[in-house]
């Protein structure tokens, strides 16, 4: 067992004799207590944020200058960085631009499972305007960054309890994907759903953060055979009393 560079537990397993399955169980039991998301009016403007991350001294995992660049699977691309500046104007506040994006990326993009892939190019789920919660955080990460934002990768569950005749959240009893932005020292890192646009709450339950979703897949590795690979993920999310 030992910590990626992000923090993250990890565990690496070689299993070199010949093998028809593999299942892998995890449980976990955790306390999740936020603090209410801060309203919009409290955040300092974007440009402002943007120039504190390009001035940071620290390159540790928490620091903002590392979430600006492009990564392996978010590419900085012209396009979608025009697309995230219509949603902030000169001089707004970072978390009211945040928060418009995630709107448009909500209501303009079709959750979509059979769309893509997890390899389906960042370029192709922004022209077909479809995808689930991986390619929607994707997309938003690379509209913020294109405009100097940092902006990471979380990795995680949704835990839904919906209204009587209402449907469950997308991406409950499922791995979910959503996006933190570094909105400066005081306000710290925020998260945001742009699958379900929401404010981070405490039904969202982290289970890592990086760059996108090559730095927090949650099994990674290879597997040699001839015979055709099946993949089966299940996902339950309970409270506790």
């Amino acid at each position: 067992m030992r910590r990626d560079f992000f923090g993250t537990l990890t565990e690496s397993v070689v299993i070199e004799a010949a093998h028809r399955n593999l299942r892998i169980d995890s449980r976990s039991r955790v306390s999740v207590s936020r603090q209410p998301p801060p309203r919009d009016a409290s955040s300092p403007s974007w440009e402002s944020i943007r120039d504190l991350a390009f001035e940071a001294t620290s390159l540790g995992p928490a620091s903002p200058v590392g979430y600006v660049f492009a990564s392996p699977l978010v590419p900085v691309l012209r396009p979608v960085s025009a697309y995230a500046a219509e949603s902030f104007a000169p001089g707004a506040g970072i978390l009211k631009g945040a928060v418009d994006l995630m709107h448009r990326i909500r209501n303009q993009f079709r959750y979509d499972p059979k769309a893509t892939v997890v390899s389906t190019p960042l370029d192709e789920v922004f022209d077909k305007r479809h995808g689930v919660c991986q390619d929607f955080a994707h997309v938003m990460i690379a509209g913020l960054r294109g405009l100097g934002l940092p902006a990471a990768y979380v990795s995680g569950y949704l835990r839904t309890i919906p209204p009587p005749g209402r449907p469950r959240l997308q991406g409950a009893d499922a791995t979910h994907a959503w996006v933190s932005l570094w909105c400066g020292v005081e306000l710290g890192w925020v998260d945001l759903d742009p699958t379900n646009d929401v404010l981070i709450g405490n039904d969202h339950i982290v289970l890592a953060m990086g760059r996108d979703f090559s730095d927090v897949s949650p099994v990674d590795g290879v597997i040699v055979g001839s015979q055709k690979q099946k993949l089966g993920v299940a996902v339950d999310v309970l409270q506790v009393e």
